[in-house]
C-alpha cells in the first residue's frame, strides 16, 4: 500500500467581485481560524495562505476590478 503523506489543501476559486482575497474565509469553520491575512491573487492568478495552506485561485476569465 502506498500512502501519500503530502498535506491536502483546499482550493478556493474566486471571481473578480470576491476580491480582495483573504483567509480565513467566511466558509471556514470557527475552530480552524487563524489571524486574517489578505492574499494577492492578481499577479499570478493564485496565492496560498501562509497559515493553513489554503490555495486561492482566480476563476478562468475572472475580471479583476480596479479599486
Amino acid at each position: 500500500m502506498i500512502v501519500d503523506n503530502k498535506p491536502q489543501h483546499e482550493t478556493v476559486m474566486l471571481d473578480g467581485d470576491q476580491l480582495p482575497a483573504f483567509c480565513p474565509n467566511p466558509a471556514m469553520p470557527v475552530w480552524s481560524t487563524h489571524p486574517k491575512v489578505f492574499l494577492d491573487v492578481t499577479k499570478t492568478g493564485k496565492a496560498a495562505c501562509p497559515y493553513c495552506g489554503t490555495v486561492y485561485t482566480l476563476k478562468p476569465g475572472a475580471k479583476v476590478h480596479a479599486h
